[in-house]
């Protein structure tokens, strides 16, 4: 498992990120893109800066192609903003700004629906560490804020079954995107005690999206959005977190996951290793760095399954550089340990 900033670290940013975070409700007519391509207004009086993330939301609302919206920042970044703002005027739409000062003045990081329900970080980790805090065998294995999300990683040392002569350990994942790339997400985790592999079981979690009323955007303002109305809705939600949060480490369930992987075991790699490997690597999204530290690990590990290939997987997941990436590797592990029989057999042929 990746390991992130230490857990104090990753609480004073989210405090840190809560009181300089500021989310504006405007009518798409008042926004601009200056024509350095980068630089982007609310009205007169609010300019921000812009993330990556930002500036594929802005080609997605408008409809334009993400290739297209790239050269033209690259090369003709005032055509850039010609376009931006041609069709930004003919809109109709209010859009959600969130913006974030990251050290140097706010920064626009997503341009979201007016209907985006804001559930934040620190309102996750705040509902959910206290369920663990004091408990004995509960640790915080890994955690941290990135740009797009926030993740914790916590493992359950009590409950602990063999598999395949491994020891695992039952755990949970808790992420959250505060910048519109996902749902609030609670999945079980598998700990391998020998190689500190973490694997999400992303087939068995639940979500909830970030959808909810229309905000309101103040006529001829772009004040701060606030919506009091939505807190009671906010409390069922935080209730409903810590429920499926401690239902994702039940015995029975990680029973049930344990004797899945055990399944995978049995179907052995009978193909040449290198084309399993591309294969999968095809049909999961692994670029060839990635493809080839797997292939290092898949013959060190000796186990020629497909529980060993999945294995390996998180292993390397281990060695690369984006912990948002890393995570990912974690949840391909299982969905190949989970593939479908017909899938793996044209893999493995």
């Amino acid at each position: 498992m990746k390991q992130g900033r230490a857990l104090p670290e990753v609480l004073t940013e989210l405090q840190r990120q809560n009181a300089v975070k500021q989310d504006y409700i405007g009518a798409a007519e008042a926004f601009r893109l200056d024509e350095d391509g980068s630089t982007f207004h609310i009205g007169d009086d609010h300019r921000f800066g812009t993330t990556t993330l930002f500036h594929r939301q802005v080609a997605s609302a408008l409809g334009i192609p993400a290739r297209y919206y790239d050269m033209m920042q690259k090369q003709k970044p005032k055509l850039l903003a010609d376009n931006v703002n041609a069709w930004f005027s003919d809109k109709g739409n209010s859009y959600m700004v969130r913006t974030l000062n990251y050290g140097s003045g706010q920064v626009a990081r997503a341009l979201l629906s007016d209907r985006y329900r804001r559930i934040d970080n620190l309102e996750i980790a705040s509902a959910v560490l206290p369920l663990f805090a004091g408990q004995d065998g509960m640790e915080v294995m890994s955690c941290e804020v990135t740009e797009n999300r926030l993740y914790l990683k916590i493992v359950n040392h009590r409950l602990e079954m063999a598999c395949v002569g491994d020891r695992v350990q039952a755990g949970v994942i808790i992420s959250n995107s505060e910048v519109g790339l996902g749902a609030v997400s609670v999945q079980p985790l598998v700990y391998t005690l020998a190689c500190t592999n973490g694997m999400v079981v992303n087939s068995m979690g639940e979500r909830r999206t970030h959808v909810g009323r229309a905000a309101k955007a103040l006529e001829d303002s772009f004040n701060i959005y606030t919506d009091e109305t939505l807190e009671a809705e906010d409390k069922a939600f935080m209730l409903k977190l810590r429920d499926t949060t401690l239902a994702a480490i039940e015995e029975a369930r990680f029973t049930q996951i344990v004797g899945v992987l055990e399944q995978s075991h049995g179907a052995k790699i009978t193909g040449r290793v290198q084309d399993v490997i591309e294969l999968t690597g095809k049909a999961y999204d692994l670029n060839q760095p990635e493809q080839d530290s797997i292939l290092n690990y898949l013959i060190k590990g000796g186990d020629l399954s497909l529980y060993g290939l999945s294995n390996a997987i998180t292993r390397a997941s281990q060695d690369v550089e984006s912990y948002d990436r890393a995570t990912a590797l974690e949840g391909i592990g299982w969905q190949v340990a989970t593939m479908p029989a017909n899938q793996w057999k044209e893999i493995n042929a």
